[in-house]
């Protein structure tokens, strides 16, 4: 699914935090959005998902403009979101915060989806029946992904999924993501981490002080040297 923004303003209130912000995710793409914390990352993605106000400028599904659409709305459209911060239901087991992500699907693709959840992340299987409250921090967000995947998404939007994660259960992640895109799902993921979601995107915004400051294909930007310095950072990881 094609995800396009024009020109979008975005905020809360009616101060702008995001400004004139022009993205464009071609179908089946990996696309990076880049940038320290207080860009404006998160304003744009709840913007996008219709949680945060759009102040202007126009957002496109598939070819439509879903502008004035309620997020359930984007949803039922196939845009789905995994939060910063997961937002899981704590007292709730595994399998029911699943089946929560599964509302609008009939039961029979309900239990296909759980099942290839399952065979993602294999210890959500063995802690199926545990209330997410007791999870790891890694095993949490695996199951914030996996709520995401019961809703059968078409465009798959990631908010800081590596925020207080270990590198490597961050690598899981990132994994996951590239088998997820590979079945076709286009994936949109904001990241401050960025030479790590550069090595498995096809395109990055690099957003600053609510502005697209630069952008490129993924290659292009972890090879400048300029740009790594001014926008990616010296540390290797």
């Amino acid at each position: 699914m094609t995800l396009r923004l024009s020109h979008f303003y975005a905020g809360y209130g009616r101060v702008p935090v995001v400004r004139d912000i022009s993205i464009e995710i071609g179908e089946g793409r990996i696309v990076g959005l880049l940038g320290a914390n207080g860009a404006g990352k998160t304003t744009l993605m709840r913007a996008v998902s219709g949680l945060a106000t759009m102040q202007g400028g126009s957002l496109e599904i598939a070819g439509r403009d879903v502008s004035g659409l309620s997020s359930a709305d984007r949803v039922a459209r196939g845009l789905i979101q995994v939060p910063q911060g997961r937002h899981l239901f704590g007292e709730m087991s595994v399998r029911e915060n699943l089946e929560m992500g599964a509302y609008l699907a009939a039961s029979e693709a309900t239990e296909t989806r759980m099942r290839d959840v399952f065979s993602l992340f294999p210890i959500l299987n063995e802690r199926e029946r545990q209330p997410a409250a007791v999870l790891s921090g890694g095993e949490q967000q695996m199951l914030a992904v996996g709520r995401a995947l019961m809703s059968g998404p078409r465009c798959l939007l990631m908010d800081e999924p590596s925020l207080g994660l270990a590198p490597k259960t961050f690598d899981l992640i990132l994994d996951v993501i590239k088998r997820i895109n590979e079945g076709g799902t286009t994936v949109f993921i904001a990241e401050q981490n960025a030479r790590k979601v550069l090595r498995i995107a096809h395109y990055g915004y690099v957003l600053e002080n609510g502005r697209i400051a630069v952008q490129g294909a993924s290659e292009a930007l972890l090879a400048d040297d300029r740009i790594q310095r001014s926008y990616l950072g010296v540390a290797h990881s």
